[in-house]
């Protein structure tokens, strides 16, 4: 996950929030979380703490992009976890009737990217041919204020998407009407 992702929830996040990267993989979003300032406790399955079965101690929310192939169960597992999240997945996740279950329940606040993501692909790398969908952050606890918000990502103009946020300059605009 390239580091100008995490832009839209810059301001969301308080900077003395002890943030949980739950399948941090290579660690870019560790790095730009912290290169921005948070405190970050980094875990993933290929180091030992599975998500399911593993939870830190003390932290303040959820901060990740989410494994596409059990997104659903992922996100039940946050809700039950009873504590703040911005989950990246995939936006249609948005019209699956077992995550529709889950924001009728618990209630959800999604940040939509106008733009995809250019992710690291395996065997690809940066390439810019890995955005084959859209995604958006399904949060919760974080106060948006609305249920949908629209955002710009402010992409770096290195070409390799790995380069901090220092300036969390996002544009938006909220639907009410949801």
């Amino acid at each position: 996950t390239p580091s100008y992702a995490v832009t839209p929830l810059l301001p969301y996040l308080p900077k003395d929030w002890v943030l949980w990267e739950s399948a941090s993989g290579e660690g870019l979003l560790v790095d730009a979380l912290e290169t921005n300032g948070y405190q970050v406790i980094s875990g993933d399955i290929l180091t030992g703490q599975n998500y399911f079965a593993y939870e830190p101690e003390n932290y303040d929310c959820q901060v990740t992009n989410v494994p596409f192939s059990i997104k659903y169960d992922w996100l039940k597992r946050a809700y039950q976890l009873g504590k703040p999240f911005a989950l990246l997945a995939p936006s249609d996740m948005l019209f699956a009737k077992t995550a529709i279950t889950l924001f009728e329940q618990y209630g959800i606040e999604i940040l939509i990217p106008r733009t995809r993501i250019n992710f690291k692909m395996p065997n690809l790398g940066w390439s810019g041919r890995g955005a084959q969908m859209s995604t958006s952050w399904f949060t919760y606890g974080l106060n948006i204020g609305r249920m949908i918000t629209f955002v710009d990502l402010v992409k770096p103009k290195r070409s390799n998407g790995n380069s901090s946020v220092s300036e969390p300059q996002i544009i938006t605009q909220q639907l009410s009407m949801f």
